[in-house]
């Protein structure tokens, strides 16, 4: 599929659980993958430029990051990088719920609202503060006082960081309402959007008492919802709709997402045969690939190509699917298409480079070879890119470079193992002093560290 899954060391940020606030310095949580698409990317750019610039800030250097994570969330974790989960946009009913989302979160970039910051770093004072009174009652002889302050600290601590994130979200609630305003866009989609969170809120939880508040990181979402029901009819903008285009455009990225992550029974309850719609070819398509029914996959996808001819992610996908399919050299005629509609996307182009490569044709390897360093030069984030490259270089006996490829492959999914040993040939074979060597030898230093904070931590 043109989804790509890159692994990163998800942080924990905004819905940190304090089951154990002992190890409240920061910790990654189970790597996650992130999903990367060029339309969906292209399209969340366009749904939130108009609210990166209304919070001051340059739309080149914010990103919008797709988790591979069912949960209905989304987080800033230091830095300019919005996460937001494959959940939360799969469930959203339209742009503009998203575009409600993505407003709160660049609230809490535009506030400094950081992992671990002020907050958490005094729920950690509250947190010792306990335990030394804790063990000073105990050496002083005052035993029951001293295992019933320590029984509590961690339960001290965790109201001290829940007080902290629940003003937090309310300012970034507050920030939510004013970039929208500025950015002509309407709140009518994030009200809805908490509306439906609260119905979740409701199946699973029987009821909030006032005694529980404190016990949630973010206000409760009924509270949340009356504070922003007073203030989003305030804008001029709260009648303002989606553009048409912009609402087609984000209907088709969420059904390839939902094709592509949910189960494929479930993709055809949601979009069912009847549904002749454009999006619900999309997520057939990727249902049926999923599910190992390539000439149902393919019949899908001509359709869209039918309606569509000239559609470069429509032909991305037939390519895509021909190459996954064992059929390398069917799969270029579209792809390069697709390349060629979108002036070298560098996804787009890894994937046409990979699918010349996988013809074993060695008349094919020197465009691969173009395509593919082309590929890495404008988005050198994309392992799959970096592993075909290094396979052009090992077919045609470039070995440094080939270990060089592998070794930025291995280092962007934290596999330090094989970063070190390929970086480490790579310096080897490579001439001291180019800008290839000196690469090599940076991933050497980053995955020898990398490795020796990893033996310090026992993992």
């Amino acid at each position: 599929m043109s989804f790509r899954r890159n692994m990163f060391a998800r942080w924990v940020s905004i819905g940190l659980a304090f089951a154990a606030l002992t190890t409240l310095a920061a910790q990654p949580v189970a790597a996650q993958a992130i999903l990367r698409d060029a339309e969906t990317e292209a399209v969340l750019r366009e749904v939130t430029r108009p609210l990166v610039i209304a919070a001051g800030l340059d739309p080149r250097n914010v990103e919008i990051i797709v988790v591979h994570d069912p949960e209905i969330n989304a987080f800033v974790a230091g830095g300019q990088v919005v996460f937001i989960n494959s959940g939360l946009i799969t469930a959203a009913d339209n742009a503009n719920q998203v575009q409600g989302v993505v407003a709160h979160e660049l609230g809490h970039m535009a506030g400094g609202h950081a992992v671990f910051d002020g907050g958490a770093k005094g729920a950690y004072a509250v947190l010792l503060l306990s335990l030394l009174l804790g063990i000073g009652a105990v050496a002083a002889g005052n035993g029951g006082a001293g295992a019933g302050i320590l029984s509590s600290a961690p339960e001290f601590g965790a109201r001290k960081y829940f007080a902290f994130s629940r003003t937090q979200e309310a300012t970034a609630d507050a920030a939510g309402v004013k970039f929208l305003d500025a950015a002509h866009i309407s709140g009518r989609g994030s009200l809805d959007f908490f509306k439906k969170l609260q119905n979740l809120e409701y199946r699973y939880y029987q009821s909030h008492s006032e005694e529980q508040s404190y016990e949630q990181t973010h206000p409760l979402t009924n509270d949340r919802l009356t504070l922003l029901a007073d203030e989003y009819p305030k804008s001029s903008a709260w009648n303002n709709t989606t553009d048409p285009g912009l609402e087609a455009r984000f209907q088709r990225v969420k059904a390839k997402l939902a094709g592509y992550v949910n189960d494929p029974t479930q993709t055809l309850r949601e979009y069912p045969l009847s549904d002749q719609s454009l999006p619900a070819h999309y997520a057939r398509a990727y249902a049926y690939h999923r599910a190992a029914y390539p000439d149902k996959a393919i019949a899908e996808v001509n359709a869209l190509v039918a309606a569509k001819p000239h559609d470069p992610y429509f032909l991305e996908l037939k390519g895509q699917i021909l190459l996954e399919s064992g059929k390398p050299k069917d799969a270029l005629v579209p792809l390069r298409e697709a390349v060629a509609i979108t002036e070298a996307q560098p996804l787009i182009t890894a994937t046409f480079g990979h699918a010349l490569v996988e013809t074993e044709d060695r008349t094919n390897y020197p465009e691969a070879l173009r395509v593919l360093r082309a590929a890495v030069a404008k988005d050198r984030e994309n392992p799959d890119a970096w592993y075909s490259l290094g396979v052009i270089y090992d077919r045609t006996g470039d070995v440094p470079h080939a270990a060089l490829c592998t070794a930025e492959s291995a280092q962007l999914e934290r596999r330090w193992p094989v970063a070190l040993q390929n970086a480490q040939t790579a310096y080897n074979g490579l001439p001291r002093g180019t800008p290839d060597s000196i690469r090599a030898q940076d991933i050497l230093l980053v995955s020898k560290s990398a490795l020796e904070k990893s033996k310090k931590h026992g993992h």
